[in-house]
């Protein structure tokens, strides 16, 4: 089966020989819809998302690993009812964001590049940074000004030259596509390969529930690797026929920052107009996301929907889960508070198995935390 780059809006294909991170006009790409795996495809003797190495598009002989994947799925009760909690703080640089790292640099490296850029509130460039020095690679980090010291200090601490961008969120984003035309842009918000790392979570939860899908998943939603990524390997998981229905998934923003729960909410498929303005929930601060689309079509593909959380909300849900022993970042805590919400309006009910992704540790959002506790560091 070949698999090459897609432009999903205008259909038009490109090689996969070829490193790029968009097509003409900077159009983002996606891949090809691949055919999935079934059981007896998974590498169990390997302890990593790289059991599931099969699902990827390009063979690897030595990929960048740390151990990422196989995070644990653990029982909790939440507004009363009991879900379930995939922590991916356990990942090796504490987010999810490692997952997609992983594939994504291994594939890169495999076709010649050796030096990646990359914009990133946090998560995602100490991502990037810990598997490109796994890996042998140079890496340039853009962070906004705003971002948390401990993500800064640990994308430094990798190795990686990090500049801080005066601004917003989509300042930094600017700045990194200015600069691409001389660093390779492997930004986790536009490569293909990234989503082929995020699938995993996927194919992880399927084999976490004996190998059947949950009823729900709830993400923390910012550019919507994470959407776009159970999306996509739910799907292959179907086309395999190893499953028989894809689980709805939501998506949790902050109202701060809701553009795509306010085009989902408008029954659009276009950015819609909604206010801007500073959250705590960091790693979900993205004004213009650009697979908005590709991101709407898979809440409604999925029947799955859109919830926006006050900073209240945010900071309450922050502050319940670490009294129940999960330390997380706001960013995390929005699934909790999205939960409740949904449970509150049955949407979701109390018999489903749901599924909460946690996708980033407390520690990484010290001050924050802090702050909310009234504390002064």
């Amino acid at each position: 089966m070949t698999i090459d780059y897609i432009d999903p809006r205008s259909g038009a294909i490109f090689p996969l020989d070829q490193p790029r991170w968009c097509g003409p006009g900077h159009a983002p790409l996606l891949l090809t819809p691949m055919s999935g795996i079934t059981r007896a495809d998974i590498d169990t003797g390997t302890r990593s998302l790289w059991r599931y190495r099969a699902a990827f598009p390009l063979a690897v002989e030595s990929p960048i690993t740390l151990g990422e994947g196989c995070t644990p799925l653990i029982p909790a009760t939440v507004a009363g009812v009991r879900v379930l909690l995939k922590c991916e703080w356990f990942n090796p640089t504490c987010s999810f964001k490692d997952r997609g790292a992983s594939v994504m640099l291994s594939l890169l490296r495999a076709q010649g590049i050796d030096h990646v850029l990359e914009d990133s509130s946090g998560n995602g460039g100490a991502a990037i940074s810990a598997y490109a020095a796994a890996g042998g690679m140079q890496a340039t980090i853009m962070a906004p000004d705003s971002t948390s010291p401990a993500k800064t200090v640990q994308m430094r601490a990798h190795g990686a030259s990090v500049e801080l961008i005066p601004g917003t969120r989509q300042d930094t984003a600017d700045a990194a596509v200015a600069r691409s035309d001389s660093i390779f842009y492997a930004s986790h918000n536009w490569h293909p390969f990234f989503l082929h790392g995020t699938k995993t979570l996927a194919y992880e939860l399927w084999e976490d529930l004996g190998f059947r899908p949950p009823d729900n998943i709830i993400v923390p939603c910012g550019a919507g690797s994470n959407v776009l990524g159970c999306e996509i390997g739910f799907s292959e998981l179907l086309r395999a026929g190893e499953i028989d229905t894809l689980p709805r998934i939501f998506a949790a923003q902050p109202a701060n920052c809701s553009p795509i729960a306010a085009a989902f909410m408008a029954g659009s498929d276009e950015p819609v107009p909604t206010p801007i303005s500073p959250t705590m929930a960091e790693g979900t601060a993205i004004a213009q996301p650009i697979r908005l689309r590709e991101v709407l079509g898979a809440l409604r593909e999925t029947r799955g929907g859109a919830v926006t959380l006050t900073e209240t909300e945010i900071a309450n849900a922050t502050l319940d889960l670490a009294r129940i022993g999960i330390y997380v970042e706001p960013t995390s805590a929005q699934t909790a508070a999205a939960f409740a919400k949904l449970l509150a309006t049955g949407t979701i009910t109390a018999e489903q198995t749901t599924v909460l992704v946690m996708t980033g540790s407390g520690l990484k959002a010290t001050p924050r935390i802090a702050g909310l506790m009234g504390i002064a560091l």
